[in-house]
């Protein structure tokens, strides 16, 4: 005969187990009613007959009320204290899914569970679990290892991959470290083993349903914090932009003086920069080095400020003296423009676009890959815009001319590699640039063609 315990929270403890009664299963105390001794084969042979994990153990009445024990029916209207009420209103939308192929733990974990206002579902098979999954949101899965049909390391991988902060415990009889040790490598939150008592069930349980909560929230703070990272880095890439457009219009006006000190060849900083930007994508370079190279071509001659006017605008021909005196603009315009941080880079076109390809120009001599590709460029475009613009000694050549002449001196003023790309360009190319730039109905900054698409 068996004895039993009875405690004050009406939890059945078994003191005797009765192997006969109970054939191959340790004893349980997570019981939810005052079973007698004498009922007990009764309660199991009602368990067995609830309704499947589909339907709501709400919608259905619990089939513990048996063999006239006096056990209220759960289904039904019963006295609840305030607490309880309070904390199943707070577990309402709470819902465990519960898998063991054990008729009587399932049932008597669903009921300890319901108990406390948990929405249950359960049921003995890996695959209906799976698809209870697909079909429904949980909170929490519990699941023995061994099943039916599959096992509950491959509904927790399955678990895993559908969503990553669900908590899954391993609820099972299976005493061997190297199986828990890889159910929580694969993610399990707890490892549950049988016998438990219901105050450890229940207590995993809600640590396992704040972890995923913590998840949650965690998950939902990301969210909100990525998308003010991403307004926030919206409003600085607006700001760059238009601290930017302001520097470009300052660029503008200072190319306009420069243009009106030396009125030979007004126009000219505009429509070579524009020449040079087209080469340079022809050729490849990235935008951001695009933008560069366009300020570099904007500003090449800003040494020339610097230049004495009698020698600027001499109409004849320079001495030696004087010729000295222009070279300088090179070095001078660069010394003005290195110290200012957004011009550093443009500043090193500025001292090397009259160096020539085969180290024959100035200041320094440079050859070949010495030279910056942005001022092998813009050698390029500046002779294009000097053959095909008005001299007060000669008459503007046309683009063919002008083509000829870069050909001619392709490997010794130019870069071959450069001449190549500028030879595939129509000249039709180039007449609309300068027809843009230098009419009237000019439709465009002259930066604003080098303007990188925001990622």
């Amino acid at each position: 005969m068996n004895h039993w315990n009875h405690s004050a929270f009406g939890h059945v403890s078994p003191v005797l187990m009765d192997e006969a009664n109970f054939p191959e299963r340790s004893a349980y105390s997570i019981g939810c009613t005052d079973v007698a001794v004498a009922g007990h084969q009764s309660y199991y042979a009602g368990v067995a007959s609830r309704p499947s994990g589909r339907e709501r153990w709400e919608d259905q009445p619990l089939a513990l009320n048996l063999a006239g024990l006096g056990m209220p029916n759960l289904a039904g209207n019963r006295p609840v204290e305030a607490d309880a009420r309070s904390t199943a209103r707070l577990r309402k939308a709470t819902r465990i899914l519960v898998v063991d192929n054990e008729t009587h733990v399932r049932a008597m974990m669903a009921a300890t569970l319901e108990r406390k206002g948990y929405a249950v579902q359960w049921t003995a098979s890996g695959s209906e679990a799976m698809d209870m999954m697909d079909r429904d949101a949980f909170d929490l899965i519990l699941t023995d290892i061994v099943m039916q049909d599959g096992n509950g390391i491959a509904l927790l991988d399955r678990a895993r991959a559908r969503q990553p902060n669900l908590p899954v415990v391993m609820v099972t009889a299976i005493h061997d470290i190297g199986v828990a040790i890889d159910a929580m490598r694969r993610g399990a939150f707890d490892y549950l083993l049988k016998p438990f008592e219901r105050e450890h069930l229940l207590a995993t349980v809600q640590r396992a349903l704040d972890h995923g909560q913590a998840l949650q929230e965690s998950y939902r703070y990301q969210q909100n914090l990525e998308q003010v990272v991403r307004a926030r880095t919206e409003m600085l890439y607006q700001a760059m932009e238009d601290l930017e457009h302001s520097y470009d219009i300052t660029l503008e006006a200072l190319g306009d003086a420069l243009d009106l000190k030396d009125s030979e060849t007004e126009g000219h900083s505009k429509r070579v920069t524009a020449y040079t930007i087209a080469l340079a994508r022809a050729i490849g370079i990235p935008p951001a080095d695009i933008k560069v190279i366009a300020r570099g071509a904007f500003l090449h001659d800003i040494g020339k400020m610097a230049i004495p006017d009698d020698i600027l605008r001499k109409p004849g021909k320079l001495n030696p003296k004087e010729q000295a005196i222009m070279r300088e603009h090179c070095t001078r315009g660069y010394h003005m423009l290195r110290k200012i941080p957004f011009l550093a880079e443009a500043a090193e076109i500025v001292f090397a676009h009259q160096e020539h390809y085969d180290g024959t120009g100035y200041p320094s001599g440079l050859r070949g890959g010495q030279i910056a590709i942005g001022a092998r460029i813009f050698a390029i475009a500046d002779t294009l815009d000097a053959i095909t613009s008005d001299r007060p000694y000669r008459q503007a050549r046309s683009f063919d001319v002008a083509r000829k002449e870069i050909l001619r001196c392709s490997g010794t003023q130019f870069d071959p590699g450069v001449v190549e790309a500028f030879l595939k360009i129509p000249n039709e190319l180039w007449l609309e640039l300068r027809s843009e730039i230098t009419g009237e109905n000019r439709r465009f900054s002259t930066f604003d063609i080098s303007k990188e698409p925001r990622p």
